[in-house]
């Protein structure tokens, strides 16, 4: 049966449609006409109790304006790769072989994909293990693909390993806290498979991953939204994994803000680089991880208690996050003359940020037409710094209104030297360096200047850049980014990440054949190619979440 016409025949008293909720307007993608997408179901319906899960394989998705139905034509030449009328770069076939070297198996069935699979490196150290937020460009890469069936398995075999006691030195996690990453390991003497999972008790730092959780309820809608199968987001266990996640981060405690305070290194930027607070990374991915929810929350008891509290989360999220995360030229004006020491409700300088504490460099980079969310935003502290994931996930969440996303768009393109350069995408700007690198990184020999996360490259962020470009209409820029890395990361067996300030050498500690390289590459070529794909990971604005409140001219919540 059609996923969509299923999903409309379904009893809306019991569920949240996820078609009728969020679906996004493919029409003006582009401005190219929608496409007649069907959707087939084939997946059996298994107990989560059973550990080794098998699945027909099937769903995949039916393009009929642009090849034939059931046309994937194998292992070397993906189903996405005939659907264009041009002939795929020949980076794809060796992008896909390499991505199913990375597949690991669980009894039989696969489950994810590793880190990396760099066999020059001396140091496997952890990555031979599935990382939750690792295996999220895989796992759209597959779907995309036609390919659930692993994605499947990993939703369940990581809400498997949410159930379990987490401890780390005695002290007791929360009992919705997902994984950072599992391992399998295989017994061939007994012939036994078993999972270890990581929750930070075994990181660098030893850093609980706030961002695990989030990407969890984002790639279930992905899946949902990609196969139309929504029997497995209306099972008892995914509705209690998602109200578990939900009641870490909805708690309530001493903030007096609606954004969720974290920790160093509890997310991409793992470790420690001067995030602690509020990040916008991970106050993107909380949003859009809120608005999945409240598409597949069933609105029974237990599930209309958290659509209450997420509904009012998140028109206090966004509206705190438009105003005072945003930075364009005017707001920086604003910021610039800003009077200190501000007492009541009448404040304009509401976190009393001192304006001399406003770095030199971004007074120069910020261009007359542009904008983006700053990294963080705490009481007597504004970091200016740009991270990309924060804004693209901005962008794709619908966090940044139209005029915003547009805005960091024109920001990309007038700073395209600053933050792309030869290797797309850098994943802060700009790099911390002499004393302030020893104070905010304690002297980190891996967060050097312009490397790793401290102002390298990550090719990883081109999907995330492409889905952006699609959203907003701005697909030349996706491709000019994708042209650079294909000039480069082939060659350079598709690195981690890129260093120096235009991101013209491989990292120096780089893994090579690193999997969400690969993957991040495959999903958004399949992006471009076909923009229909954007629908999974990309949610419409909320038309019933008015404006609350105003900060200044520049913008309104």
């Amino acid at each position: 049966m059609d996923g969509t016409k299923e999903m409309g025949l379904r009893n809306v008293s019991s569920t949240c449609s996820i078609s009728d909720m969020d679906d996004f307007d493919l029409s003006r993608l582009l401005d190219k006409p929608r496409l007649n997408i069907e959707r087939k179901r084939s997946f059996d319906e298994r107990s989560l109790s059973e550990l080794s899960i098998g699945f027909t394989r099937g769903g995949l998705d039916n393009y009929e304006s642009t090849y034939s139905p059931g046309g994937r034509s194998g292992f070397d030449t993906p189903a996405s790769s005939t659907r264009n009328s041009f002939e795929p770069h020949p980076m794809v076939a060796d992008a896909w072989e390499a991505l199913r070297r990375s597949i690991v198996y669980f009894r039989g069935q696969p489950v994810g994909t590793i880190a990396a699979i760099d066999h020059a490196s001396e140091e496997v150290l952890n990555y031979d293990q599935v990382f939750v937020r690792d295996f999220f460009p895989s796992a759209l890469a597959f779907l995309m693909n036609g390919e659930p069936e692993i994605v499947k398995n990993f939703l369940l075999k990581t809400l498997h390993l949410q159930g379990w006691e987490k401890r780390i030195d005695r002290f007791k996690l929360g009992e919705g806290a997902m994984p950072a990453s599992f391992k399998v390991l295989h017994d061939p003497i007994r012939k036994t498979d078993t999972l270890i999972a990581d929750f930070g008790e075994s990181a660098i730092g030893r850093v609980a991953p706030v961002d695990s959780g989030f990407w969890w309820i984002i790639l279930l809608r992905a899946y949902t939204k990609s196969t139309g199968d929504l029997s497995l987001a209306e099972t008892s266990e995914c509705q209690k994994g998602m109200r578990l996640i939900l009641s870490l981060c909805l708690s309530e405690g001493f903030d007096t803000f609606p954004t969720l305070l974290c920790a160093d290194g509890c997310s991409m930027i793992d470790r420690r680089m001067g995030i602690y607070g509020y990040p916008i990374e991970i106050q993107a991915l909380f949003f859009m991880s809120l608005r999945c929810a409240l598409s597949m929350l069933k609105h029974d008891t237990e599930g209309k208690e958290f659509i209450e509290r997420i509904v009012k989360r998140l028109h206090a999220l966004r509206c705190h996050m438009r105003s005072y995360f945003w930075l364009d030229f005017q707001q920086l004006n604003d910021i610039y003359r800003y009077k200190t020491e501000e007492y009541s409700h009448t404040a304009v300088n509401k976190f009393n940020v001192i304006p001399d504490s406003i770095p030199d460099w971004v007074f120069d980079f910020m261009p007359t037409r542009g904008g983006y969310f700053i990294g963080n935003v705490s009481p007597a502290r504004m970091d200016f710094r740009w991270f990309a994931l924060g804004n693209c996930v901005a962008i794709l969440s619908s966090l940044a209104t139209p005029e915003q996303s547009m805005a960091i768009m024109d920001l990309i393109e007038s700073r395209w030297e600053e933050l792309v350069g030869e290797m797309p995408l850098k994943i802060a700007y700009p790099a911390i360096e002499s004393h302030e690198w020893r104070i905010v990184t304690g002297c980190d020999p891996k967060n050097t200047r312009w490397s790793y996360h401290n102002g390298g490259s990550w090719p990883v962020l081109l999907w995330m850049l492409t889905a952006a470009c699609i959203k907003t209409g701005r697909p030349q820029i996706a491709r000019r980014a994708i042209d650079l890395a294909e000039t480069r990361l082939l060659k350079d067996s598709w690195p981690e990440y890129y260093d120096g300030k235009v991101g013209r050498f491989i990292g120096k500690q780089a893994r090579k054949y690193q999997t969400w390289s690969i993957a991040g590459y495959l999903v958004a070529k399949m992006m471009l190619e076909d923009p229909s794909h954007l629908g999974m990971i990309s949610l419409e604005e909320d038309k019933q979440m008015k404006p609350v409140i105003k900060r200044s001219t520049s913008w309104t919540c």
